[in-house]
């Protein structure tokens, strides 16, 4: 297998991924804030109702992929599928302004369906086709340029959005349709892949017949990242809303701000994905999550020190140091704590338990704003994070360096 010619397609294929979701999906808030008048509520489900559709995939979709002949067909589909109901949003402004927010909800939360097999579907296919030796030096090139990406297009489509009125739904429409041509480059450079051997697929369908049993936790490696996973996904997802509702409604930010967010966030992870690689080869990859994901634990309580848009800008940058690493060091993680024989099934466990992760911890953060204001809420975000952030540590410290966990 050439896994030179499988990374230069991975490239392309996140480069055209990056541009089509990123022209978008970043001011999705804003659109369903400022264009359509969504609530706090409804914005509470645009975040937590996809992890459920996902979860509802995931019982059927592991089944589906472990018997595809063609883990990359089933991955080029599935993505499709994805990018064109994501299109449909374009169409919702024309709805009654009553209805409207609940079918972006709706709309949102039903492109998870496919949304979710794709995803799993990459993660197996890609999975196979790099070796482990090679993940770290070619994920974090991989994110690298596709942050550059990313950042280039945000700063592009903030700067469009804002000739245009808040609530002028148009430059949306375009962007909607901009994102969805982008999505068939995406999928094109996805069925340049090789795909995995077939002596990988079969051996993969005869460990594949407990698809959702509890036995894949047996895997200690696999128990102790899902832990520490689930926890940081708790205080990751609480303040996903927040922060969206806390720079739009009490902050004023604009289109434009947004695009300054993001481009500086992207910028500092471009300058330091490279070192998390390095970090991670030298210490060890589950001590130094710990480092990062203890660096994410600053973000809501620093959040609430100041409405100034040139300081949540400086701290977006901050914050970005320690998602290029979070990003990175998780899918690193979750590939080394999983055997290659069945993958996609524990794969799927994991999917599965954060899709459940997904849905309550957005809400548990709407009711927190709602209960307690914005600032106890952040507190408190910020106090979880720093949780999960130790207990990375714990697992570096008292199970990996002990002894090589046996695989059942």
């Amino acid at each position: 297998m050439n896994h030179t010619k499988d990374e230069k397609f991975s490239l392309y294929h996140g480069l055209a991924s990056t541009i089509s979701t990123t022209a978008v999906n970043g001011y999705i808030p804003l659109f369903a804030i400022s264009v359509l008048g969504a609530t706090d509520g409804q914005m509470g489900l645009i975040t937590s109702l996809p992890s459920i559709v996902a979860m509802l995939a995931l019982i059927p979709g592991a089944i589906w992929l472990n018997r595809s002949k063609s883990k990359k067909n089933f991955a080029v589909y599935t993505t499709f599928a994805t990018r064109l109901m994501f299109m449909l949003i374009l169409f919702v402004p024309f709805l009654d302004s009553a209805y409207a927010p609940w079918v972006l909800v709706f709309l949102i939360a039903a492109l998870n369906f496919p949304g979710a097999l794709s995803g799993l579907s990459w993660q197996t296919l890609i999975g196979g086709l790099v070796p482990e030796e090679r993940r770290g030096s070619f994920f974090s090139t991989r994110n690298q340029w596709t942050t550059v990406a990313a950042m280039i297009v945000t700063f592009l489509t903030g700067i469009f959005l804002q000739q245009f009125s808040k609530s002028d739904a148009f430059p949306y429409q375009i962007l909607f349709v901009a994102g969805f041509l982008f999505a068939l480059l995406e999928v094109f450079y996805l069925y340049k892949h090789n795909d995995v051997k077939e002596a990988g697929i079969e051996k993969e369908r005869q460990g594949a017949k407990r698809k959702f049993s509890w036995d894949v936790f047996r895997y200690k490696p696999f128990l102790a990242f899902v832990i520490c996973a689930v926890l940081f996904n708790i205080g990751a997802q609480m303040a996903w809303s927040l922060f969206s509702i806390y720079h739009i409604r009490e902050a004023n930010a604009t289109a434009l701000w947004f695009s300054f967010f993001s481009v500086t966030n992207q910028v500092a992870q471009i300058l330091s994905v490279k070192w998390w690689a390095k970090a991670a080869d030298k210490h060890g990859n589950t001590l130094v999550l710990f480092i990062a994901a203890a660096g994410m634990a600053t973000a809501p309580i620093l959040t609430m020190l100041s409405t100034n848009l040139f300081y949540l800008t400086a701290l977006n940058f901050w914050i970005g140091l320690f998602v290029s690493g979070t990003n990175l060091l998780l899918f690193n993680q979750l590939l080394k704590a999983t055997p290659e024989t069945n993958r996609s099934t524990y794969l799927a466990n994991y999917q599965f338990i954060l899709s459940i992760v997904g849905f309550i911890a957005p809400q548990f953060g709407v009711y927190l704003l709602s209960h307690f204001g914005m600032f106890s809420a952040m507190a408190i975000i910020s106090v979880v994070r720093l949780l999960a952030g130790c207990s990375f540590l714990l697992v570096a410290l008292k199970f990996e360096r002990k002894q090589p966990a046996e695989a059942v």
